[in-house]
């Protein structure tokens, strides 16, 4: 009977932390066409809330990675899933839009850490092959958190109201805490060589015109990522004239599945390239043009003649968006080393959120006046952009 390493149960039970966290996160999304009703928002201004998660999240990231390759993935993770969790939960809370705007800028701020500390983990239990794996069991954890947040809000909502949903999700974070506890004191991490001790300074790191490159390219690698992880529900709602309630309970779950089985089939081919003798680096740019390529048919979604076949056009270009993201997100743990894992992948964090940012007013004022063809058509071309920058920065130059 084969057994399953240790390293991978360790990441199985690390995976809820991403889960609980984009929970947390897509709880909004799930719940747009009720919180626009409520507090009598347009998609501009639903679009501005956004941006303040995303500009608090940006801004924060990269003191998160530093913090936690300083204090270490296990104060670093109990403490940031503590904090997210409660700030989640303090959204239920909110009774105006000012008010509501104010908690979701508190909650990016605790949410940032939320992928450096995967990033981190991924970096000290599994080997370098193991790693685009590593990353999509990342992903496996963000998409169920995806997937889960329109189900627990088309069940609690007709029941207990929008405010329960942030409550009971919240609630469910602060009881990873004491499991991973015992997790990280039963399957340690393994210990950094000599090498990885030292490695270069974070002052070493800015001047790096791979740090760089990879910020940039995560502005328009995961523009589709955004899209249709803060708007997919109100896609329905706008364009096929469905209740937020039916648009959560028969379509908006379906792109976060996909997007884990995009997360594993992009782990699995590079994986498959870098045992068959393909350079790291190189494999991971290989799966990255092909999935650019495939996302230039987001631009078909509003040609779609029916609903299920909406749907299954956005699945499949959210799946292919995740196979590009696995990979990026394996790649500041392949350029720079496990000691700076989490700075690393707090750049790509910080990249995203800026973006998220100054994106999400873009699509909602696109989405009034020109409606989601020109969003899909416009943003289907991004990610091929941002895989030349990767191809053009991501080799070390002397």
């Amino acid at each position: 009977m084969t057994r399953i390493p240790l390293r991978w149960i360790a990441i199985g039970i690390f995976l809820f932390a991403p889960m609980f966290n984009y929970l947390d996160r897509s709880l909004m999304a799930a719940l747009a066409p009720t919180l626009k009703t409520d507090f009598h928002l347009d998609n501009a201004q639903y679009g501005w809330i956004l941006s303040a998660f995303s500009l608090a999240y940006a801004l924060t990231a990269p003191l998160a990675g530093v913090f936690i390759d300083r204090v270490g993935l296990n104060m670093g993770a109990m403490i940031a899933v503590a904090a997210f969790s409660c700030t989640g939960a303090a959204t239920g809370l909110a009774a105006s839009f000012g008010g509501f705007a104010a908690i979701r800028t508190a909650f990016g701020i605790t949410a940032a850490a939320g992928i450096p500390l995967f990033g981190k983990a991924n970096a000290m239990y599994l080997e370098p092959s193991e790693r685009a794996l590593g990353t999509a069991m990342s992903q496996v954890g963000i998409s169920l958190g995806g997937a889960l947040a329109p189900v627990i809000v088309a069940a609690l909502t007709p029941l207990y109201g929008w405010q329960s949903s942030f409550w009971v999700c919240g609630a469910l974070g602060l009881v990873w805490v004491p499991l991973w506890f015992f997790v990280a004191k039963n399957i340690p991490a393994k210990e950094m060589a000599p090498a990885e001790k030292g490695a270069a300074t974070l002052k070493e790191l800015l001047r790096d015109r791979r740090v760089w490159g990879l910020a940039f390219a995560t502005v328009f690698i995961m523009s589709l990522y955004t899209l249709w992880t803060n708007w997919t529900t109100i896609y329905f709602v706008h364009d096929w004239n469905m209740t937020g309630e039916e648009a959560n309970r028969r379509f908006a779950w379906m792109p976060p599945v996909f997007g884990v089985m995009g997360g594993f089939f992009g782990g699995w081919l590079t994986f498959r390239s870098i045992r068959g003798g393909t350079e790291v680096i190189a494999a991971r740019l290989k799966v990255s043009w092909v999935s650019a390529a495939l996302l230039l048919v987001t631009a078909a979604i509003p040609l779609m003649p029916t609903r299920g076949l909406a749907a299954a056009a956005v699945s499949m270009s959210f799946f292919w968006s995740v196979c590009i993201s696995t990979n990026l997100y394996a790649l500041p743990i392949d350029l720079f080393g496990p000691r700076r894992a989490a700075f690393g992948v707090a750049v790509l964090t910080f990249a995203y959120g800026l973006m998220q940012a100054f994106a999400s007013p873009v699509i909602g004022g696109m989405v009034d006046h020109f409606g989601f063809r020109a969003v899909c058509v416009t943003m289907s071309m991004l990610p091929l952009v941002g895989v030349g920058i990767l191809q053009v920065t991501a080799r070390k130059t002397t």
